[in-house]
């Protein structure tokens, strides 16, 4: 193993003059700074973690180096996700002046179908447990990733985080959900002998600040690590050693323990499930807006539902409309409800068939028909999803199915008023993740939303790895979503959406946000605050905005709430009256997003602007 991370951290302290961190400033318009860089930029979740980015962007590797060490560091402290999860990222690439895609989504096991779940009396499969997990999918999507696009060794990457699994200190946010989450967490075996060390204490779970020891996914990563190796000495070359490390994990014995551990606590993983998943490169989808391109990942994912809500709001004049007037977040409101209808219906994993109608539901001329929808005086509580196909010269094959689902959607509101946004609905619509954001001066630019297996997590056996929750995105009824049923070797879709920004071709913005159904609702305002309100990245990071939930919940009871919103706290008595008039159902808070984080790219300047909202434990390091 190579020298300890603070030696490391203390030669690259000694040999720089200045190093920016996110600790405060003064004279500032913004409760955290701008974080300004030239060389290289390295955000994400944890304080911790974007250290391990710039440890490894100083060992000399760029920001796809360095994103994979956060990414291993932030698996490592169980920031809401862990190794067994899943991860997305756009990567731009300056050879090639191109936006790629990464799908590392674990896929649905063997054996479940609709009718399994159906028999044991479950409308959608578990959040938790055994049976909420699909197949690991970030071991293979940070080891292609350093294949595909890094420099260093599996190694020198995971070394932070290695050193991390023989002890760090424990915030207190994660320790705290370890306690809060314990009588589940007791549940499996293998999660209790990692979590709660004080088994039997009033507290069982670690104190913040206490040094929390992972052996069993150090040896874990460690036997990544002699793979590779191994492979090295063996005289193979940097690609096929990553791939020796690969296949350890997905077909050796760290693969044949995850088995068996899964099978023993009732899941359903075969060898055969690990063997046959891969990662995919991908090609984005993107719009242009305003002579911006966006680009998002496919439709897997909810990212198309920003896209589409840029297409529909091209048609209105929002700069004119002021921020956050009661015009403005109105027409938002509805526009977001027009395409989350949309992706509720529409959207899920492409490799199956049916296959979502992408190019109609992206056309500027569908948004167009979707826009006349939009109500200028009150909230238009009967949007549902829309007909996308004849603008792509297609019949809609489920045009029955999506009368049920308009109709699904009017009983909803039929059920009215909504008494409030309870605290266990708002926690599984905002349920949160963490996300990547790294860049370099060669021109290499990395945001990634990695999740899955988050506190309380089922431990696969000897391995340390927790295993992700995400199968309860899938749906049982195909009246739901005709293209998202959950069925083996299927991948679900996921809330799950990093973001890149091109103008004149170069990099213009690199952006994500942890949250659950929130996300691309706190992303696309985020971006507005850019492009039509002139914020700077900073400031457009900690403005407040809105969260609708006129769409169906991904997880838990997948519930619809028209006319529902929630209002930054210091939203201004007229707009209150005003939105209420509108038949809006509102709610309070002094949060209104997950902690986005975000680097603009400065050309005029050559230099690099990062942003971090305001609250959480989000950090960023740039040089």
């Amino acid at each position: 193993m190579k020298a300890p991370l603070i030696q490391t951290i203390k030669s690259f302290l000694s040999s720089l003059p200045f190093f920016l961190i996110f600790l405060g400033a003064t004279a500032q318009t913004t409760q955290k700074p701008v974080l300004h860089g030239k060389h290289w930029m390295a955000i994400t979740g944890k304080p911790l973690a974007a250290t391990a980015g710039a440890v490894t962007f100083a060992k000399g590797g760029n920001a796809v180096d360095a994103a994979c060490a956060m990414l291993a560091a932030t698996c490592t402290m169980w920031d809401v996700l862990s190794w067994g999860g899943e991860t997305q990222a756009l990567i731009y690439n300056p050879n090639t002046k191109q936006v790629v895609a990464i799908n590392a989504l674990g896929v649905a096991p063997t054996g479940a179908t609709p009718e399994f779940f159906q028999e044991k009396g479950m409308p959608y499969p578990p959040e938790f447990g055994p049976l909420a997990a699909t197949t690991p999918g970030t071991v293979g999507g940070l080891i292609t990733m350093l294949s595909e696009f890094g420099t260093l060794s599996l190694a020198e990457v995971l070394a932070p985080a290695m050193e991390m699994a023989l002890g760090y200190p424990i915030d207190a946010q994660t320790a705290d959900a370890i306690e809060k989450n314990k009588d589940k967490i007791k549940a499996w075996s293998y999660s209790k002998k990692v979590f709660l060390p004080h088994l039997g204490e009033e507290r069982e779970a670690p104190h913040a600040g206490e040094v929390f020891v992972q052996e069993d996914l150090y040896q874990t990563l460690s036997q990544l690590v002699e793979a590779e190796k191994k492979a090295l000495d063996e005289g193979k070359s940097r690609t096929e050693a990553l791939q020796a490390a690969y296949d350890r994990f997905y077909t050796g014995d760290i693969a044949e323990e995850i088995v068996r551990s899964v099978q023993e606590q009732d899941g359903l993983f075969t060898l055969e499930d690990l063997a046959k998943w891969n990662v995919k490169i991908e090609e984005p989808l993107s719009i242009e807006y305003k002579g911006i391109e966006v680009y998002k990942l496919k439709e897997w994912t909810q990212g198309p539902a920003l896209l589409q809500s840029l297409n529909i709001l091209e048609n209105f004049d929002l700069k004119n409309m002021g921020y956050n007037s009661s015009q403005y977040i109105n027409t938002v409101y509805q526009a977001m409800s027009l395409a989350f209808a949309d992706r509720d219906f529409y959207y899920g994993d492409p490799d199956f068939s049916p296959r979502s109608p992408m190019k109609g539901l992206l056309s500027k001329e569908y948004a167009k028909d979707r826009a006349k929808l939009i109500l200028k005086d009150k909230n238009n509580e009967k949007i549902g999803p829309g007909d996308p196909y004849p603008f792509q010269n297609e019949v809609n094959p489920f045009r029955d199915l999506l009368e049920v689902q308009n109709e699904s959607r009017a009983f909803n509101r039929s059920n009215e008023p909504i008494s409030g946004l309870d605290d266990a609905f708002l926690e599984a619509f905002w349920r949160g993740t963490t996300t990547v954001q790294a860049a370099d001066k060669e021109g290499w630019v990395v945001s990634i939303t990695p999740s899955g297996g988050w506190i309380p997590a089922v431990i696969a056996g000897n391995t340390g790895v927790g295993l992700s929750q995400r199968m309860q995105s899938f749906v049982l009824d195909q009246s739901l979503n005709p293209f998202n049923v959950v069925n083996p070797g299927k991948r679900p879709r996921v809330t799950l959406t990093p973001s890149l920004a091109l103008k004149d071709g170069k990099p213009f913005l690199s952006f994500a946000v942890q949250g659950g159904d929130t996300q691309d609702q706190n992303l696309l305002q985020f971006f507005l605050n850019i492009v039509e309100f002139d914020m700077s990245v900073q400031e457009a990071a900690e403005a407040a905005n809105i969260n609708s939930y006129q769409m169906q919940s991904s997880f838990g009871e997948h519930e619809v709430r028209p006319g529902a919103i929630t209002l930054q706290s210091e939203t201004p008595s007229w707009v209150r009256r005003e939105l209420k008039g509108m038949g809006y159902k509102m709610d309070f808070q002094n949060r209104t997003s997950g902690p986005i984080n975000a680097i603009w790219f400065d050309w005029q300047h050559g230099t690099f602007w990062g942003g971090s909202s305001n609250h959480g434990d989000d950090y960023g390091i740039g040089w």
